[in-house]
């Protein structure tokens, strides 16, 4: 079992890499000056952990060194139930999610801005207009609200931008309205408009109106729905996964795989079948291997595979795969 994996069950790539993350690691520790105790979560990690420990120049080092640290290695792989969830209740996760991503970032969105503008067109990508973005470092208010965005319920952090917009306003002497009550796009909105011909008031707020503008155009958009969907399908799965065994669950998703043209708009994509099952897999722990599992298994590899080989314009991602 993976308790027992050592080095030497490895692929050859794979022992290389491990050996030189070893001698790095060792490297590190000797320029500074430590005596590291070891930690290991994953199969993987213990094998680095075992590596270092049972390491010549290490175990020379560790009796020379003067400062004590501890070590903690953790497989990666772990986290791949965190990376592909979907955590319902975050809106910083969710504006990350469905805003297209900034040209030349890994990490940022790019905003629409056409709204603060006098400008009409029916293009939604606009981009006559330079976008927005989500890192405002020069802007406290904007500062401010991105962390609850980040840390707050999302109904609190709609709540706390209708708070910073109204604060905003009142400063620029425009004529707000403040209202009680649940907080909607539409009224995030209205707000927005009364900075719209107030140049001076544009500048000063120009990093609180575009993070108001990303959850506006976050909550309208129709991936949202489909997040939700996400999210209760991945609790059911958890409660599913505890009761019964993972045959059923995969044949549970079998009927929801559709090709491209029997696809309704709500439905999951090919990707997001990828998603899911990355999901199922990383959550459900060990898997008995028998006959059901690879019936089940076989049939929904046969599905994905028509689904993919159907589409008529596969994504990037689709691409790389096949």
């Amino acid at each position: 079992g993976p308790g027992e994996l050592g080095l030497g069950a490895l692929p050859a790539e794979l022992r290389a890499a491990v050996r030189a993350l070893v001698g790095d690691l060792d490297a590190l520790f000797g320029a500074l000056g430590l005596r590291e105790e070891s930690f290991a979560v994953g199969a993987l990690s213990r094998v680095v952990a075992a590596e270092l420990a049972s390491y010549a120049p290490a175990r020379n080092r560790r009796r020379m060194a003067a400062n004590r640290a501890s070590v903690v290695f953790v497989d990666r792989t772990l986290d791949l139930a965190g990376a592909v969830g979907h955590h319902g209740d975050n809106l910083a996760e969710k504006i990350l999610s469905v805003l297209p991503k900034l040209p030349g970032h890994k990490t940022d969105v790019m905003v629409n801005m056409v709204e603060l503008t006098a400008l009409q067109t029916p293009d939604e990508a606009c981009s006559i207009i330079a976008p927005g973005c989500l890192a405002q470092p020069n802007d406290p208010a904007a500062k401010a609200l991105w962390e609850s965005f980040m840390n707050l319920k999302q109904k609190e952090a709609v709540m706390e931008a209708r708070r910073h917009l109204v604060e905003a306003a009142s400063r620029e002497n425009l004529p707000i309205k403040m209202s009680m009550g649940r907080v909607t796009p539409e009224q995030l909105s209205s707000y927005i408009q009364l900075f719209r011909n107030n140049f001076k008031a544009l500048e000063n707020h120009c990093g609180l109106l575009q993070l108001v503008l990303a959850i506006v155009q976050t909550l309208k958009h129709p991936q949202i729905s489909k997040w939700d969907n996400f999210l209760a399908f991945e609790r059911l799965l958890l409660q599913t996964i505890g009761e019964s065994e993972m045959p059923s669950v995969l044949n549970q998703i079998l009927p929801m795989i559709k090709s491209y043209h029997e696809r309704k708009q709500d439905d999951y994509t090919c990707e997001d079948f990828l998603v899911l099952l990355v999901y199922m897999y990383s959550v459900v722990g060990e898997i008995r291997s028998g006959k059901e599992l690879d019936k089940a298994e076989e049939e929904v590899k046969k599905a994905l595979a028509k689904a993919i080989c159907d589409e008529p314009k596969p994504s990037p991602l689709l691409q790389k795969i096949t």
